[in-house]
């Protein structure tokens, strides 16, 4: 059994080939430029660890966690695009330095990459990893577009808050773990246990990064503290406020969003606290990771198997930064 960070140095090593043509290199140099930028590479590790959880790595978990990194960046290639960010990882947006047309283009490409890797799953796990993975790819859109609906409503349905980041953030997670569970021939159970854990998981991780967007030390955390306070960005903190807010408390806090001035962000820091919505953000990231550790202790394998997911769920969602 491997540890997270072993595994994603034997992804890295795995994944640092050309992937694209050549030519034109006006379409493949743009695809090939968002691969370059890293990350923490989670979600093809999860695919590997799923895999691992119950049989030795198959040669197409290595397939179909490509996959699953291709995607990956092909939904930030086109999230960026939206969101008209002028930085990802710290460095110049794919559509920053080429252009929307030629972005939009290769993100296109990218996905399609994706595709030729799962063509290269063997026969008998090629149907239910490629249905499974369409499954997550129509989700993904169906909450990137949930995503923005909800940026034109000044107030949003906590539980439909909820469903849009599970459709956005979490079924890629629980996906990504079970493809490697089919893989290394788990029992339907455990698959969808494994999965179950995967969306609590996501979930508990979400909260902790709005938590973190707003009190966390911009130091260890490695982004603008407040950043989503300034674009008035649906959080799990920001809807808890609503819900909960005196009269005047939500009259201050939507004269706060409706306006741009220099303390906006202490100030409705301050709300937050006032509300508790700190506190209960904490709970709540805590209640959504102990709900997933439970998923997985449920699993029917041997617990030794089990801790290398169990301490990287604890420390994604305990994470400081």
């Amino acid at each position: 059994m491997h540890s997270f960070d072993a595994l994603a140095q034997q992804f890295a090593a795995y994944f640092n080939r050309p992937h694209f043509p050549q030519s034109p290199p006006s379409l493949y140099e743009p695809a090939a430029y968002i691969l370059k930028l890293g990350g923490k590479r989670v979600r093809p590790v999860l695919c590997l660890m799923g895999n691992e959880l119950f049989e030795e790595i198959h040669a197409d978990a290595w397939s179909a966690a490509t996959a699953v990194e291709l995607f990956h960046n092909f939904t930030l290639i086109h999230d960026d695009i939206m969101d008209k960010a002028p930085l990802r990882r710290g460095k110049p947006t794919v559509h920053g330095l080429y252009g929307d047309s030629t972005a939009l283009l290769a993100g296109d490409v990218v996905f399609v990459v994706a595709y030729e890797y799962l063509s290269k799953l063997s026969a008998t796990n090629l149907p239910k990893i490629l249905a499974l993975f369409n499954k997550t790819a129509k989700e993904v859109c169906e909450g990137q577009q949930l995503d923005m609906d909800f940026e034109k409503e000044t107030a949003v349905d906590f539980d439909a808050y909820i469903n849009m980041i599970t459709l956005k953030t979490s079924v890629v997670l629980a996906a990504s773990l079970k493809m490697g569970a089919m893989i290394g021939g788990a029992s339907e159970r455990n698959q969808n246990l494994l999965y179950e854990f995967g969306k609590k998981l996501g979930l508990a991780f979400q909260v902790q990064d709005d938590y973190l967007d707003a009190f966390g030390d911009p130091k260890k955390f490695g982004k603008q503290v407040g950043g989503d306070i300034m674009v008035n960005k649906k959080t799990f903190l920001l809807l808890h406020t609503q819900q909960v807010a005196s009269a005047a408390q939500k009259a201050e806090l939507e004269s706060l969003m409706a306006g741009n001035a220099p303390d906006k962000v202490e100030k409705v820091k301050a709300l937050y606290k006032a509300c508790g919505a700190d506190g209960w953000a904490k709970e709540l990231s805590q209640q959504w990771l102990t709900e997933a550790l439970q998923h997985l202790d449920d699993i029917a394998v041997l617990s030794r198997r089990k801790e290398h997911l169990h301490n990287l769920a604890t420390q994604l969602v305990q994470r400081e930064f």
